[in-house]
This record gives C-alpha cells, sequence and structure tokens, in this order.
C-alpha cells in the first residue's frame, strides 16, 4: 500500500495562536502515525502564489491521512488553525 502525504501551505496570521493549533493537533498526528517531512523550513520559490509556512506530513496511507483530518482530536485542532491562519491542504498519495 503506497504511502500518503499532508501537504499544506500555510500564511499564520495570529503565531501565538498557531502555537495552540500545533499543540492541539500533535495527539491526533501521534495516533495515526504522522511522520513530518517538511515543516516551515527555507523554500526556493519557483512559481504560483508561494505562502509563509510549507507543511509535509507522511501517513502509512491515505485512509490514516484522512482519518486523521476527520479524527475529533484534529478537528478541534483545526478549528484552531482556522482561526489564526489561511492555508490550503491536500492529501497526496504516494508512488
Amino acid at each position: 500500500m503506497p504511502k500518503a502525504y499532508w501537504i499544506a501551505r500555510v500564511d499564520v496570521r495570529d503565531p501565538e495562536r498557531y502555537k495552540d493549533y500545533v499543540s492541539t493537533a500533535a495527539p491526533a498526528f501521534a495516533e495515526f502515525g504522522a511522520k513530518f517531512l517538511a515543516r516551515g523550513g527555507p523554500v526556493t520559490h519557483l512559481e504560483g502564489p508561494a505562502r509563509g509556512r510549507n507543511v509535509v506530513i507522511e501517513f502509512d496511507s491515505v485512509a490514516a491521512a484522512k482519518a486523521c483530518y476527520d479524527s475529533p482530536a484534529y478537528q478541534a485542532a483545526a478549528k484552531i488553525r482556522q482561526e489564526c491562519a489561511e492555508a490550503e491542504m491536500l492529501i497526496v498519495e504516494g508512488a
């Protein structure tokens, strides 16, 4: 079964409140075996609009990635993120 990846592009409006999102989301990431591959590091911009923060998270499968997003624990965190940041998020199946 191929791995799956959350790709999130985020502009954080309130960095202090965003810390609450990170801590609230942590249990969901632990429960579903998330592995952070990239987390807000330096970016080389090539094309299109850029965001300030880019994150890539690996999961064992698309089902696990989607279950993490849909979980009550992550949805509580998502509400916080939506208050303090603008984001695009998607799941990509690995090769």
